[in-house]
């Protein structure tokens, strides 16, 4: 997983692996016997994966002994020829599922990685290309949203590459870093100023068409915009009751971790666009019953998340997600002994033959201090937000569209490009011949609000008519506020200059910093036992 970045809800999981239906047996207790030597029993979508991958060595196997649920949750890793590794995880009904998953993020991270470093990059200010190409060939930084006090102006150097306008296909270069999934996507010296944002995966995507992928990234992005600022620190604690799901996997996953004793807590965050976005929390009933549990107090901070215009689908995507946090939460921070217990021969030592990358430093400090915590301390650092329970919603209340009516990719896209209607959609795609990965960006779409300070009209709306004291109207109020970067129309919108107070951000963060960002897998340990190199 890329540095810093947390792993975010795979936007492969949610899309090739619906249709997915074979059934793969797992070995009862432990890792999953792996397919990649027997391609007759290899999914052809992991098949296609596995060989738009290539060259390189892909590995995986089944994490689930992680968490005593013991649903199916695939690791996959991939190493390239330079000795760089990337690794991913998949979730699903079942191993196949899983499987899927994993490599469809690892397609989406390896894929994107190899068509920006084989694309030219053009160093010019926003400024200067406007008056080059005309402005609606170039994106603008400012509505792709920035940190609040970012030193930023139209005449700073950039680092540019081409995108394309989903709905007509010109030709728009956007900045690098928001084309990228991490840093090291964009290998060389940066710009004179430095990179204008931190890259992150949110818009990542792929599939077997072009359609599937884009619009798997978008749901992603309208769930990060429409959580930004509701959930986990900010969690308004709207508890979803489930009065009338009628998913069988959904309700067949409810039912097992109901007898693993697992409460599962469902909760809305947002119904922008008409869409159901909600993520799922829960408490388990496990910690505290004695060692011999694979189980470690990390899996009370798992969340899963989706967005959907279906609630169904939403609700079990989120609840696939929670379930794959469990155990990928034990797995990628847990001690080494026990990663050693779940893993097969030789994946440590494959592991530990590349050097850790750099980790964001605040995200590696606050991860070692939860792996160091008891049940008893992480619950009392969840409570007041992400368990919180004020107020509550009828699930059949939730937007919802007639079953099977946009189970195709074609109708899919379509259906959110006509919620998206005020919004552009700007695709960097890559791949074919049956394998797509694309980073979509969708200017005015706000994500990393709580972590990297990223804020702009919207956001800054929501939490004025939400009554929030972090951000406002006008002068700033004081030291730790910032100014957001607001363009003519929006700042004639709110009624003037709009301010975020960064230092209350962190604040309200504080030890759920986590929940945000987390350290590459690994890292924890690694670092506590000086094996990073």
């Amino acid at each position: 997983m890329n540095p810093a970045v947390k792993p975010t809800a795979n936007s492969t999981t949610d899309s090739v692996t619906d249709s997915v239906t074979a059934s793969v047996t797992r070995s009862a207790g432990g890792p999953a016997a792996r397919s990649a030597g027997n391609p007759a029993a290899e999914h052809p979508v992991v098949r296609a994966y596995r060989d738009a991958l290539a060259p390189g060595e892909q590995r995986d196997f089944d994490i689930g002994a992680a968490d005593r649920t013991g649903l199916p949750v695939v690791a996959a890793d991939h190493l390239d020829a330079a000795g760089v590794r990337k690794g991913a995880y998949g979730y699903g009904a079942d191993t196949a599922q899983a499987r899927v998953g994993a490599y469809g993020e690892l397609t989406e991270t390896v894929l994107l990685a190899r068509h920006l470093a084989r694309t030219g990059r053009r160093r010019a200010s926003y400024a200067e290309l406007v008056r080059e190409r005309g402005r609606d060939r170039v994106a603008d930084p400012v509505e792709l949203v920035l940190p609040a006090g970012a030193d930023y102006g139209p005449g700073r150097p950039l680092d540019w590459v081409p995108a394309h306008r989903l709905r007509t296909g010109e030709e728009v270069l956007v900045p690098a870093e928001f084309a990228a999934a991490c840093g090291s996507d964009l290998p060389g010296a940066p710009p004179p100023g430095g990179r204008l944002i931190t890259p992150i995966t949110n818009g990542l995507g792929a599939g077997d068409t072009p359609e599937r992928a884009v619009s798997h990234a978008l749901l992603e992005i309208l769930q990060r915009d429409g959580n930004a600022t509701g959930h986990r620190a900010m969690d308004e604690g709207v508890v979803i009751d489930l009065d009338a799901v009628t998913d069988p996997v959904t309700l067949r996953v409810l039912d097992r971790l109901r007898d693993a004793g697992v409460e599962v807590l469902p909760k809305l965050a947002s119904t922008r666009f008409g869409l159901a976005d909600v993520h799922v929390v829960g408490t388990d009933a496990a910690h505290g019953r004695g060692t011999e549990d694979l189980a470690t107090p990390l899996t009370l901070t798992a969340c899963g998340e989706a967005a959907h215009p279906d609630r169904e689908t939403a609700l079990r995507k989120a609840l696939s997600e929670y379930v794959s946090s469990r155990a990928r939460k034990v797995f990628s921070h847990g001690p080494l002994p026990l990663v050693a217990r779940i893993a097969p021969p030789g994946y440590l030592e494959r592991e530990m033959s590349s050097p850790l990358a750099p980790q964001e430093p605040r995200a590696l400090r606050e991860m070692t201090a939860w792996a160091a915590m008891d049940a008893v301390r992480l619950r009392e650092l969840l409570e007041p937000t992400v368990l919180s329970r004020r107020s509550g919603v009828a699930f059949s209340s939730l937007p919802t569209v007639p079953a099977g009516s946009l189970d195709e990719p074609a109708a899919l896209l379509e259906d959110l490009l006509l919620r998206l209607a005020d919004f552009d959609v700007l695709v960097v795609a890559t791949g074919g011949c049956g394998v797509h990965a694309v980073k979509v960006l969708v200017p005015g779409m706000e994500v990393e609000t709580m972590s990297y300070a990223r804020i702009g009209e919207r956001g800054v709306r929501r939490l004025v008519e939400r009554g929030h004291p972090l951000a406002g109207v006008g002068l700033l109020p004081h030291p730790g506020a910032r100014p957001v970067h607001l363009t003519a129309g929006a700042r004639e919108r709110l009624g003037g200059p709009a301010w975020f107070d960064v230092d209350a951000a962190r604040r309200t963060v504080g030890g759920l910093y986590p929940l945000y960002r987390e350290p590459d897998r690994h890292a924890v340990a690694r670092t506590a036992a000086g094996a990073v190199r």
